[in-house]
């Protein structure tokens, strides 16, 4: 056997070390050899994966939390997961600069999400808000009958939602914020109640 005949199982092995060998320096080269955590997003960027628009009162809420929490985790100086951290840690006792944070950063989701156009009209959510209120049926029966123009003319879906935010509870918002099933049910009971306070009082100018 010749020397060449000898080395040729071995070409492959070395190729491929030599092959490994060159990816290591570039990387190094590159700064690979250092070790650095991925930045924390900015609190202060718009949310550029929220392009769509929520479906139902559910989806709706927990978007405007999400939001909310980057608005409220922006103007207080910190990032979002910082400020989610601190209160779950202490989520029994909120301050009153998160409590006014939040409700800042939930309004300020409201205008980002008129502005993009992803707020949903009122006539894709009616139905779902109408099956929680205390509306007699015939009411109920009426309104699910008017065009979807009307409805959404007569309930515009950012002031239904300034409403809600108005009237929610925000210090219990935080209080619950380690259950995010629970903040949900929190939010879109905020908004079930404000569509339901603008529905009776515009129920007469409908039907």
């Amino acid at each position: 056997m010749t020397a060449a005949a000898r080395l040729r199982p071995l070409v492959l092995p070395i190729g491929a070390l030599v092959l490994v060998a060159v990816v290591l320096v570039v990387q190094l080269a590159n700064g690979g050899g250092r070790f650095a955590p991925s930045p924390l997003a900015d609190p202060c960027q718009a949310r550029s994966a929220a392009t769509s628009t929520p479906k139902t009162l559910d989806a709706l809420g927990q978007d405007l939390v999400l939001r909310g929490l980057a608005g409220a985790a922006c103007r207080l100086g910190i990032s979002r997961e910082a400020l989610t951290l601190d209160l779950a840690q202490d989520h029994s006792n909120p301050t009153n600069a998160q409590v006014d944070a939040l409700r800042a950063g939930l309004l300020g989701a409201i205008a980002a999400m008129k502005k993009n156009g992803t707020l949903p009209p009122a006539a894709d959510v009616v139905d779902q808000a109408l099956d929680a209120t205390d509306l007699n049926g015939l009411a109920k029966l009426a309104i699910r009958a008017l065009p979807d123009g009307v409805i959404n003319q007569a309930l515009p879906t950012d002031e239904v939602l300034r409403q809600a935010i108005e009237n929610l509870d925000v210090r219990a918002l935080l209080t619950d914020l380690d259950d995010t099933d629970r903040l949900s049910d929190l939010v879109t009971a905020a908004v079930t109640k404000a569509v339901e306070q603008t529905l009776s009082a515009r129920l007469q100018s409908l039907i």
